[in-house]
């Protein structure tokens, strides 16, 4: 990860972070363990937690022995995650690297805000609930890097493709040509999860409510329509919209038998697994990522990571591609350094990655890529 590595040298001369205790609740896999000795590499304190289900154990044992806290184990249960990032929150960082936006609402409800110098939020799940649930509440500047051209089409569209359709074939060891996939969402990551499906012969079909999203997959040459119309034409069903409720019982009803269901937004909630489980009559764990959902007309569905994300929360995860993740965790890098060294230059509240960030690392990626050679 040479960005990274730049960045951690010159955080070692720069120490943006001396003095700053940086709370992150981030995937804590391999890529994410870099991102953390470059912010240590800074003067930064770490306290961390990773997401429900694709916490990796043996990276939360390295960075505990390099001196950093972290809370969490991957089979840790949806209450004890959230204990985890209960206690990140308690140990009161003044920087935040958010994913989902849940230390955010956690220093609001615990009216620590004041304290909070400012921070990141890394997805679009984070995004909607700043601008949503906590509307008006956020006193703290945020920047949210899913709001970044270069993470919409570096990791979003190309890591986040490339990486979702790998974790599904690997999982599944099925066929993608000649299939048919629903892909629900026509954003950054459901056009890079459409793209790399169709690069492998899949037939590919796109749900999609926003009529210009809808209208930029037809151009794209999907077929598009509403998820209940394609629920009986699909035979792998994938979720990208940072909603929940996006595939509801309903849909359910007119799935064909065998169907295969997974999800890559953040949280486990755009497939409605409570009420598909509610319906089963038998559920059976065919691998640790893989479970039939046996119903009671006959049909059997195939639920993957049991509706986590299919990339992060599946056996052997990988998540996105090292160039993918260099380049998003050097958003989230700089960004940070922002916040630490110049945070009353920034407006309270989500906000963009500032453009001049936006446009040096653009400059280090194509160098670091060798497409100027």
């Amino acid at each position: 990860m040479p960005l990274l590595a730049a960045a951690r040298r010159e955080f070692a001369e720069r120490r943006p972070f001396a003095g700053h205790r940086v709370g992150m609740s981030l995937h804590v896999e391999p890529k994410t363990a870099v991102l953390l000795e470059v912010l240590a590499a800074g003067g930064a304190e770490v306290v961390a937690t990773g997401n429900h289900g694709s916490t990796q154990d043996d990276i939360v044992a390295y960075l505990r022995g390099s001196g950093m806290t972290v809370f969490g184990r991957r089979d840790d249960t949806l209450a004890e995650h959230e204990a985890n990032v209960a206690a990140v929150v308690a140990s009161r960082p003044d920087i935040l690297l958010d994913n989902g936006a849940d230390l955010a609402a956690g220093v609001i409800a615990g009216g620590a805000a004041g304290s909070v110098v400012g921070g990141t939020e890394e997805t679009t799940s984070g995004g909607i609930r700043l601008r949503t649930e906590l509307a008006g509440r956020v006193t703290f500047p945020t920047i949210v890097i899913n709001d970044s051209p270069l993470k919409a089409i570096g990791e979003n569209r190309h890591g986040v493709g490339q990486s979702v359709v790998e974790s599904i074939m690997r999982i599944t060891n099925l066929m993608i040509p000649g299939r048919r996939f629903v892909v629900a969402g026509y954003g950054w990551c459901g056009r890079g999860i459409a793209q790399y499906l169709r690069a492998f012969g899949g037939r590919v079909a796109v749900a999609e409510i926003d009529e210009i999203k809808a209208f930029e997959a037809a151009l794209d040459g999907y077929r598009v329509d509403e998820l209940g119309n394609l629920a009986e034409w699909g035979e792998f069903f994938i979720t990208a919209t940072g909603h929940r409720g996006i595939i509801t019982e309903e849909v359910f009803e007119r799935m064909p038998s065998g169907a295969v269901l997974a999800n890559a937004g953040h949280f486990p909630w755009e497939i409605d697994t409570a009420a598909l489980y509610a319906r089963a009559a038998a559920v059976t764990e065919l691998d640790a990522a893989i479970e039939r959902i046996d119903l009671p007309d006959g049909r059997e569905l195939i639920l993957l990571a049991g509706g986590r994300m299919v990339n992060l929360a599946g056996r052997e995860p990988k998540g996105n591609s090292l160039e993918a993740m260099d380049l998003g965790f050097l958003l989230q890098s700089l960004s940070l350094e922002r916040v630490a060294t110049a945070a009353d230059s920034l407006a309270p509240g989500p906000q963009p990655v500032p453009d001049d960030l936006e446009r040096e690392i653009a400059r280090r990626f194509v160098r670091a890529l060798g497409a100027d050679r």
